[in-house]
């Protein structure tokens, strides 16, 4: 048997040179004997939207909008079963990246999240739910199967991608704090929307951990001015004077919204988000 590919070497590759990297796309494919919904699938996509082969159009897509190389989000509805994300990037092993999905409660998810990566080293993140109307997946970030798994993620080098609402910033933070040196991203700034001003205080906070990353996506949960969402610029201006455009990763969209939302601040910095602070994440 060969040997496990170096994970350094590998993941130093696909991070070289300042590309545009896209943090967020899920992929779903309407053959469904192939790739079957998970028996607890939070929720059901249309299928018929999707065309026959999307990663083909995905990849269109990002030729479209000059975007280099990008990290596809594994989608909920086909739970801890990675399937089509492993096939998506057996046929783009220099262009993608993927995240994970295990279930917390299941007392096997840590091995099969070192099984999962064990000879997949493209999987680079493994991603955890929470927030009001999600608790499928967790109770708190206290309980032991979410301490076991992370424990886990970050013995295998992997990123703590956390899809949280403002009222869990709290226990995240003591969860960041009980696994020191841990990279951490916030996905679609922590859904402000989700909670209140005073929750969102907490959400702030974890800005005071250098090792803490936010993602400028998701902005569109929020807003309806697309493409740009510029109505949102005085809160996403606040969340990125909190973290720093060298914690700021982006996520959806196009990559104009880096320009739209980050007017004031050097190209070197907006090249950040774009990607430099994707690859460092």
């Amino acid at each position: 048997m060969s040997s496990p590919p170096n994970p350094d070497s590998e993941r130093s590759r696909f991070m070289a040179g300042e590309p545009v990297i896209e943090w967020n796309a899920h992929i779903f494919s309407p053959d469904v004997q192939r790739y079957p919904l998970h028996p607890k699938a939070v929720y059901q996509p249309d299928m018929s939207k999707h065309p026959k082969d999307p990663l083909a159009t995905y990849l269109q897509r990002l030729d479209s909008e000059g975007i280099d190389r990008a990290v596809i989000v594994h989608p909920e509805p086909y739970g801890d079963d990675h399937s089509l994300v492993l096939d998506c990037l057996k046929r783009e092993p220099k262009r993608l990246k993927g995240t994970s999905l295990l279930y917390p409660k299941d007392p096997e998810a840590p091995r099969k999240l070192a099984e999962l990566i064990k000879w997949e080293l493209s999987i680079v993140a493994t991603r955890f739910h929470a927030h009001r109307g999600k608790e499928t997946y967790l109770d708190s970030f206290a309980d032991s199967g979410v301490r076991a798994l992370w424990k886990q993620a970050v013995d295998l080098g992997l990123i703590i991608e956390l899809h949280i609402g403002p009222n869990y910033a709290l226990q995240a933070s003591e969860a960041i704090r009980a696994f020191p040196g841990c990279k951490v991203l916030i996905d679609h700034l922590a859904e402000p929307h989700m909670g209140t001003g005073v929750e969102f205080a907490n959400v702030l906070e974890l800005a005071k951990f250098p090792n803490v990353y936010m993602k400028l996506s998701g902005i569109n949960h929020s807003a309806t001015d697309a493409p740009l969402y510029e109505s949102a610029r005085p809160f996403t201006q606040r969340m990125i004077e909190a973290f720093g455009p060298e914690r700021m990763v982006w996520g959806s969209g196009t990559p104009r919204i880096i320009d739209a939302h980050l007017p004031h601040y050097t190209e070197a910095e907006r090249t950040m988000v774009k990607g430099v602070a994707s690859a460092a994440c």
